[in-house]
């Protein structure tokens, strides 16, 4: 039997692990340290395991990110000025935009040029071992135990996190963001109110009253200007808009996967009839312009400012950040239900969220120090720090609670330019304590809006071993490539349905039952 750790418990498949590296060993080639020590001395020597500073002597570590589209520059932000002066560690970033992140940081492993660690990374659980394994990412258990007591105190009281990042072998390759705040585990469903309201509309409970619904936002003129410029719907750029419709056609996101479970049986529903309805419907919205129709090519700049503009009727995130001087116009509301009768919020994450926000590298000189400092980001205090900034300049604490002041929320993206944390992605805790923008009322009941169906139990990524880690990756890199690329045309209308037994012939050529039973396997592991 599983343990079920609360009410919405993540229950993390720990099977066998490790991928084939097919990367250079990093040894100590790359990167350029400026905090080397002195000869004789041992890397780190002096390192507090409590208290601060962190070292006596003043380091430097050089750490790879990703810049958020409404972040400023990191070292303009009081946190890492701050806990430069308290830790006696400096931190000089390569800074690099969303947009082609994910590029950059391949070429960074494959190039060899490595930096001191890897911050706001996203390293998928494949990456970190294959980096891990290649040795261009060094274990981080042993640190975790000595350096990192505030880590280890959340490891041990939600064992999920630890079964998600600890191979078979005991190793640690990377560490996740941590979110012990359900709302802060999904994004919100947001619908104009204002319009509905204009127009005499009732919120949507069903994907055919939601159909209805954004007809009205296209031709009811919402917005009052006498122009067809309202978005009825919206979301990020690509395949989001299917995850977030999918629990509507009964499709689930187990195993962190297109898979539903059902009776202990895993089920790859990538070719399933419920999913060529899940496509028709959208296609019917984007053909009918219900969707936006920069759904495929905006950026993810573009899709935040567009809830800011009050001009967008449906769409879904994680909080009302965005827009929140207009926020009086939306409300959150429940996923709708399908045409089956199922009414499914399937896009809930883990208490360990952003898997792989964070990792050192080999050729880091002081991995002691590093574990330190990155560690107090998962301390309520250092969390503040992070998404706060300076008590008095920039929030105020009230009932032990940190919430900004008001002439900073005042200033549009003010608080994006202050913290890291805008954007999502950051290495950090995100409780009760630290969530006060995030976690408003108004994000309280959206949540609450969802919370009825949410599934009750969600099963993350497996781990695998080396053997079959490089079957699924060879079977999922060809399979999620045509998957995505023909899911794209089926919604747009270049791909007719009535290609779809081909659509379906060839994901059976690409071996889609053997990866399906990969995943069972995996599953009956995890019951052992």
């Amino acid at each position: 039997m599983l343990k079920k750790w609360g009410k919405y418990t993540f229950a993390t498949l720990l099977v066998t692990s490790l991928i084939a590296s097919g990367c250079s060993n990093g040894g100590n080639e790359g990167g350029n340290n400026t905090g080397s020590p002195d000869p004789g001395e041992s890397p780190d020597s002096s390192v507090k395991t409590e208290g601060f500073p962190i070292v006596e002597t003043p380091i430097t570590l050089k750490m790879f990110t990703r810049v958020a589209p409404v972040n400023g520059p990191f070292k303009d932000m009081p946190v890492f000025q701050d806990y430069e002066t308290l830790s006696n560690i400096k931190v000089e970033f390569i800074e690099t935009p969303t947009d082609g992140f994910a590029e950059k940081k391949n070429l960074l492993f494959a190039s060899n040029e490595l930096p001191d660690a890897i911050y706001r990374s996203g390293l998928s659980q494949l990456e970190s071992i294959r980096y891990g394994t290649a040795g261009q990412l060094i274990p981080l258990e042993d640190l975790i135990e000595e350096y990192a007591p505030n880590l280890k105190s959340l490891m041990d009281e939600y064992p999920e996190i630890r079964a998600a990042i600890t191979t078979p072998e005991g190793h640690i390759y990377a560490i996740p963001g941590i979110v012990t705040l359900g709302s802060a585990r999904t994004d919100k469903r947001w619908i104009n109110q204002a319009w509905l309201d204009k127009l005499g509309l009732d919120v949507p409970t069903t994907t055919d009253e939601l159909y209805e619904v954004l007809v009205a936002f296209r031709d009811g003129d919402p917005n009052g200007n006498g122009e067809a410029d309202e978005i009825p719907m919206t979301a990020r750029v690509g395949m989001p808009i299917v995850n977030q419709m999918a629990g509507a056609f009964g499709l689930d996101s187990q195993l962190g996967y297109n898979i539903n479970l059902e009776d202990d049986q895993v089920r790859i529903w990538s070719g399933d009839e419920r999913y060529k309805e899940l496509l028709m419907y959208l296609n019917k919205l984007y053909t009918e312009k219900l969707i936006d129709q920069e759904l495929f090519s905006h950026t993810e700049a573009q899709y935040l400012a567009k809830q800011g503009t009050g001009n967008t009727g449906y769409f879904f995130d994680q909080t009302n950040n965005n827009f929140l001087s207009i926020q009086d116009q939306y409300v959150g509301i429940a996923p709708p239900e399908g045409p089956h009768g199922d009414r499914l919020h399937s896009q809930i994450l883990s208490v360990p969220r952003d898997y792989g926000a964070f990792a050192i590298t080999s050729v880091n000189q002081h991995p002691e120090a590093t574990m330190r400092w990155i560690d107090y980001f998962y301390s309520d205090e250092g969390s503040t720090l992070l998404r706060f900034g300076r008590e008095g300049e920039h929030y105020e604490l009230q009932d032990g609670i940190p919430y900004y002041k008001e002439e900073l929320l005042a200033v549009a993206e003010a608080q994006a330019r202050i913290t890291p944390y805008a954007g999502g992605g950051a290495p950090h805790i995100i409780s009760d304590k630290v969530a006060s923008f995030i976690n408003p009322p108004q994000v309280q009941e959206a949540f609450e809006a969802l919370e009825p169906y949410l599934p009750e139990i969600r099963y993350a990524a497996p781990m695998f071993d080396e053997a079959t880690a490089q079957q699924v990756n060879i079977l999922r890199n060809d399979i999620d490539k045509y998957f995505e690329e023909q899911s794209t045309k089926f919604i747009v209308g270049a791909l007719s349905f009535d290609k779809w037994d081909e659509f379906q012939s060839t994901l059976k050529k690409m071996n889609i039952d053997e990866l399906e039973k990969l995943y069972q396997e995996a599953y009956d592991n995890m019951a052992k």
